[in-house]
């Protein structure tokens, strides 16, 4: 793609920038900055571009090697994520995944032994071994798991004990807690869905309640927010929207009005999303909103296809893919929230996510490919529900309903009636699910997760 093709160009006329009126705030001030500095960085990559006919270009071997020093050794700052162990696997495993990058048998067996010991016997993933359960380390943990995709790490998984574990943290009104005695809020709702759906052991009654919940949840304004009467905000909206989608209940969300908040959640100016309203643009909302847009276009095609797009997401996918290419990576490696901020596993998974999502336009029966810059930009598709790869959803689908649901603990109830148990392979024919990707599981180093363990 020439650079006089690209969304970057049509935005420097500064007819897509800030105008605060002549009444200056705080916030007004902070987007200012950040244009200025997105501003500066299109510019220079333009110039260039007039040269040299530049096209972006993903720097990947420059993000797989920081992700493998990062896997082989943890600076002391990362004392304080003592309690995310799994959170850092999963993020490096699969940024990998999206980069194509494969692990060794070696390698593999190594992060399956040690989220094996970050498992209890009660069941669920504490934060590293030896650490209370926790249904956010679980969902990493599972999610790793998945994408390893090998007997033995499926094999990882105690189901039985899991679904106990899940049970255990659901409240009445069908909310689920992150741990025992924690707090009540809409990730752990879309962490217990995600994890039960993707290892088939899901019963009858333990989400009964939980549509209508997440329903409280999403405000006036539209997106979802982490507990009934707080304010929208990316994250949060992705997990109510994936988790009604998996449990088959999204008939229940006002979805033109979560249309209106998502689209108006990207930037005019910067390409990239921003994660609420008058906040900035930062990198990690990429796959937080960008994700949305999949799953919104599968359930509107239901509706109304012949008024949707067969070829393209309902967001710009080519002014995205320029932000995260021009602005959000890091010299070093990886990738990053904004210009001027450092590189970190969680941006580098969430901002390749998005630009995997925005590349990739695929429903049942189509997929068109938008990758912007170099044809070697293009990545490995992810599922918009659980957001692994999709080989690795199809594969991990497969093998566990081919597996009993555990009956740790059944019962019955009238909600179970309106919204029974499903398979996961029910969902698997939503956005981004086509079989033909020919990219498999990803790399993460052996020495990270010893010194993980240590």
């Amino acid at each position: 793609m020439a650079d006089k093709t690209l969304w970057c160009a049509h935005v420097q006329t500064g007819e897509e920038r800030l105008k605060d009126g002549g009444v200056s705030t705080i916030s007004s001030v902070e987007q200012a900055k950040v244009e200025k500095s997105v501003g500066a960085m299109l510019n220079c990559f333009l110039s260039l571009g007039k040269h040299e006919s530049k096209q972006p270009v993903l720097e990947r071997e420059s993000h797989i090697a920081y992700l493998r020093r990062g896997l082989k050794h943890l600076p002391e700052g990362f004392v304080s994520l003592d309690a995310s162990r799994p959170w850092l696997v999963y993020w490096a495993v699969h940024a990998l995944e999206i980069l194509d990058a494969r692990l060794t048998d070696a390698e593999a067996s190594a992060v399956v032994d040690f989220l094996r010991h970050c498992q209890n016997p009660t069941g669920g993933f504490g934060g590293g071994p030896g650490q209370y359960s926790h249904l956010a380390p679980t969902y990493a943990a599972v999610n790793a798991l998945v994408i390893i995709g090998t007997r033995e790490a499926y094999d990882a998984i105690n189901r039985e004990t899991l679904q106990e574990f899940l049970w255990s943290l659901r409240t009445e009104e069908g909310s689920f807690r992150m741990h025992e005695g924690g707090e009540v809020d809409i990730r752990g709702v879309y962490c217990a869905v995600s994890v039960a759906r993707l290892t088939n052991v899901s019963t009858e009654g333990l989400f009964a309640n939980t549509p209508h919940w997440i329903m409280r949840c999403q405000s006036y304004e539209g997106g979802f927010s982490g507990a009934p009467g707080m304010e929208a905000h990316g994250g949060y909206t992705f997990c109510g929207l994936a988790a009604l989608t998996l449990l088959h209940a999204h008939h229940l969300c006002d979805t033109p009005s979560l249309l209106r908040w998502a689209v108006n959640r990207q930037m005019r100016f910067e390409g990239g999303f921003q994660g609420r309203t008058n906040k900035l643009v930062d990198g990690c909302y990429s796959f937080w909103q960008g994700g949305l847009f999949p799953i919104l276009h599968t359930l509107l095609a239901q509706e109304d296809a012949q008024n949707l797009s067969a070829e393209h997401w309902m967001f710009s996918q080519e002014a995205l893919q320029e932000y995260l290419l021009i602005c959000c990576q890091h010299s070093r490696g990886g990738l990053i929230d904004k210009p001027g901020k450092g590189p970190d596993f969680y941006h580098t998974c969430y901002t390749l996510s998005g630009m995997s999502v925005a590349q990739h336009f695929t429903t049942t029966a189509i997929h068109k490919k938008c990758v912007v810059g170099h044809p070697a930009n293009e990545l490995v598709p992810v599922h918009a529900l659980y957001n692994v790869g999709v080989e690795a959803a199809v594969m991990a689908s497969q093998y566990f309903n081919n597996l009993p649901v555990p009956q740790s603990r059944p019962r019955k109830t009238a909600e179970d009636r309106l919204f029974p148990s499903f398979h996961c392979q029910d969902v698997l024919d939503l956005a981004s699910l086509s079989t033909s990707t020919s990219a498999l599981f990803t790399k993460c180093s052996l020495p990270l997760v010893c010194s993980l363990r240590n």
